[in-house]
């Protein structure tokens, strides 16, 4: 069955970095487009980062852009999101998706708190 396991997240002051991973199995993972979310508390889940199949394509949000950068290592089914000069209002759950066979796909999530 479909799995995507996200991990990395943790507690940053402003301005480090975290690596965020996200594990995925049980689909042909070369195969699919993937994506980054976020959601923070009271808000709405957002779209942060997608990553085309083979990885030459990506896109962000505006608020990822020039801090975020999005990779992918197909022979290790692996979705990786690089955050860097982090900030408070990046603390949120981020969530691995991608959309297989119509149906949408999530990971469980991983908690990213920025905070001095």
């Amino acid at each position: 069955q479909v799995q995507l396991v996200e991990s990395g997240g943790g507690l940053v002051q402003p301005g480090g970095s975290l690596r965020l991973s996200c594990a995925a199995s049980g689909f042909m993972f070369s195969a699919y487009e993937m994506n980054w979310y976020r959601q923070a508390p009271e808000k709405e889940r957002a779209l942060v980062a997608t990553i085309s199949r083979a990885g030459e394509r990506t896109n962000y949000a505006d608020s990822a852009k020039g801090r975020f950068t999005i990779s992918r290592d197909n022979g290790k089914n692996t979705v990786y999101l690089q955050m860097n000069s982090l900030k408070p209002e990046d603390t949120a759950v981020y969530y691995c998706n991608a959309i297989i066979l119509g149906n949408n796909r999530w990971g469980q999530g991983t908690q990213v708190t920025v905070s001095s």
